[in-house]
């Protein structure tokens, strides 16, 4: 039986039969569905392998049709954190519920990616959960094909370091607006959001402030 070794992220898992799990996995290469028999038995050598809120490493052999056979499986991370504060845990649930979702409309390695440094994000307690929420929302926007644009408006002029904004739905992107609530500042920050891993945003202070407005932006534009 062919058998091929990869990285995944649990998406789904559906009890079958007495002892068998189906899984839906997120690969580098995809995602995946797989039989995982036997998981549920106390003594399954599978079953610590195979979390939520985890990076694991299994061995799939080829079954009938579509359904790969997980043969063995190993924890490589355990994002533990998530499970500790509500908040996390339940955008944790949602963003996997988005991504296996989106997946099915565009199936490409950078869903892996995303979903990944996502739950890393959330499993660390350093990183505001707004600042991961609105990193997760930006790019999931991009990876549907609607990027937002920070460097100009709805019209198509260069956005100004001397005027306020506000995100229109209707338009999907910012437009000039009297006392609007998106500065200069959290275009700045919007633009790092948008363009630099979590663990870089870690490393950058004063956002509290800001991080309310941006968040609601990539939500709005996110459109979830």
């Amino acid at each position: 039986m062919k058998s091929h070794r990869t990285r995944a992220i649990v998406l789904r898992r559906t009890n079958y039969g007495e002892a068998d799990r189906i899984l839906q996995l997120l690969t580098p290469d995809g995602k995946r569905s797989v039989i995982a028999r036997g998981v549920r038995r106390e003594k399954s050598r599978l079953a610590g392998g195979i979390e939520l809120f985890a990076i694991c490493e299994v061995v799939i052999g080829e079954g009938k049709g579509d359904l790969g056979i997980v043969t063995s499986s190993k924890l490589v991370h355990f994002y533990r954190h998530i499970m500790e504060d509500y908040d996390r845990m339940q955008f944790g649930y949602m963003t996997i519920k988005l991504v296996s979702k989106a997946s099915e409309m565009t199936n490409g390695p950078e869903w892996y990616d995303v979903l990944a440094e996502t739950l890393a994000g959330l499993d660390a307690r350093s990183l505001p959960v707004e600042l991961v929420q609105a990193w997760f929302y930006l790019r999931h926007a991009a990876i549907m094909g609607y990027e937002l644009s920070l460097w100009r408006d709805e019209t198509g002029k260069d956005l100004s370091a001397e005027l306020a904004y506000r995100y229109d739905a209707a338009e999907r992107g910012l437009c000039i607006a009297t006392g609007g609530e998106i500065t200069p500042d959290h275009i700045k920050l919007l633009r790092l959001i948008a363009t630099r891993p979590l663990k870089i945003l870690a490393q950058i202070g004063g956002t509290e402030g800001l991080l309310p407005g941006c968040l609601s932006v990539a939500y709005e534009h996110a459109a979830i």
